[in-house]
């Protein structure tokens, strides 16, 4: 009788030490499971910036792709992608839909300074990861107070600092116009650039506009900014105001050194539609591979992007560098759920975010994705380039760090 409890003992203690490990490695929270990731977008797919919802989009198409192919370690990710018309009270709305009722596990990607600042501390008190919003605005940095929340791209102040950089390299008497957003997004650049003028900058900037989202153009700014005598013009403006503004530029003859913010310089959804003959000669930042730029068009890489598109996203516009946008950044958070394994809890996921090391495909050569847990900025490396009618063209060196 003893030698059979012991038996039995030994035998419990033999399949605890074979399932243990299994069940302890296995950790989740609200959104995961054996079977799936559910991840929540808010994106605005109308209303003023709908340009940019062609990130969601693409987004979307590449979650298609990783699914197709077996999910993430073996998991599937559902992706709940809803519209807030770049509406703040709606995006607060959607968000608190997606993390009260569809039981996301983080919200990936929303769109927007404003939106993002309106659901800032919810996320945060409710500790669900507000993770790589798209926005570079400087506050998504603060890892101390605002542990839940981290950017992706370069943040809007370094940028601004480097077109005063080459402003005062290039042109030191520059007599500079800004137009801007009226909104933590539009100041966030102007304060950048400010800073990056330094003391020069009261007497550099003749003159200052800005808009509302909800302005039908922004035609009328132009003309003021043109009026002011200067020589020298940052456009803080998202896609369709920075249409707006190129093609009214050219209509009323005024071509001053244009810099462009980056958030705005794609071919198809900007450029183009705001005339070739406009946009020529426009400044900005880039830190991924334009898709009209022929230097890219070769190799592995590009075929890998160019394969995605055509079967995963084939409504999708080649030139549009949005959809570069959204196949490097969703490459990001499939990278940060690999290495999360099977811990895929709030915590493990915000802790593998803040411990990325990487390269992708889509950026440009020489820059990275790097956080730490005080360094919550991934991307901080840009160079600038030239719009050249048909393609951008890089010049000098890539700034950041």
């Amino acid at each position: 009788m003893k030698l059979k409890t012991l038996t039995l003992a030994l035998a419990s203690m033999v399949t605890l030490a074979m399932t243990g490990p299994a069940f302890a490695q296995k950790k989740y929270d609200t959104g995961a499971s054996d079977k799936e990731i559910v991840l929540g977008n808010v994106m605005p797919y109308s209303g003023p910036a709908s340009a940019y919802g062609a990130i969601g989009k693409a987004i979307a198409a590449y979650f298609d792709k990783v699914n197709a192919e077996g999910g993430v370690n073996g998991r599937k990710i559902k992706f709940i992608s809803l519209d807030d018309g770049y509406n703040p009270a709606k995006t607060v709305e959607q968000a608190r839909k997606l993390v009260e009722q569809d039981e996301v596990l983080l919200l990936f990607q929303t769109l927007g300074t404003p939106p993002n600042s309106a659901i800032h501390k919810y996320m945060n008190d409710k500790k669900v990861p507000q993770l790589f919003v798209a926005t570079g605005a400087t506050k998504w940095g603060d890892p101390k107070n605002f542990p839940w929340t981290m950017g992706w791209q370069p943040n809007y102040q370094s940028e601004a600092r480097n077109y005063a950089a080459h402003i005062l390299d290039t042109k030191p008497n520059a007599k500079i116009a800004v137009l801007f957003q009226n909104d933590d997004y539009g100041k966030d650049y102007l304060k950048g650039f400010e800073d990056g003028l330094g003391d020069k900058a009261k007497t550099m900037i003749v003159a200052k506009a800005s808009y509302e989202v909800t302005d039908p153009t922004v035609d009328s700014q132009i003309v003021t900014l043109k009026a002011s005598g200067a020589d020298t013009f940052f456009n803080i403006t998202t896609p369709k105001f920075a249409a707006q503004a190129i093609k009214k530029a050219g209509e009323i003859d005024w071509k001053p050194t244009h810099y462009l913010n980056s958030v705005s310089n794609a071919v198809g959804t900007v450029l183009v539609p705001a005339g070739a003959e406009n946009s020529t000669g426009i400044i900005s930042a880039f830190y991924i591979k334009d898709p009209t730029d022929p230097q890219w068009q070769k190799g592995k890489e590009w075929d890998d992007f160019v394969a995605f598109m055509k079967k995963y996203h084939p409504t999708g516009a080649m030139n549009d560098n949005f959809n570069v946008y959204g196949y490097t950044v969703a490459q990001t958070m499939v990278s940060v759920l690999q290495r999360a394994g099977d811990n895929l809890t709030r915590a493990n996921i915000m802790k593998q975010a803040a411990s990325m090391d990487l390269t992708l495909p889509m950026l440009l050569p020489g820059v990275n994705i790097k956080t730490t847990p005080e360094d919550f900025y991934p991307i901080e490396r840009e160079q600038l380039a030239k719009f050249n009618g048909k393609v951008w063209e890089l010049f000098g060196k890539v700034y950041g760090r």
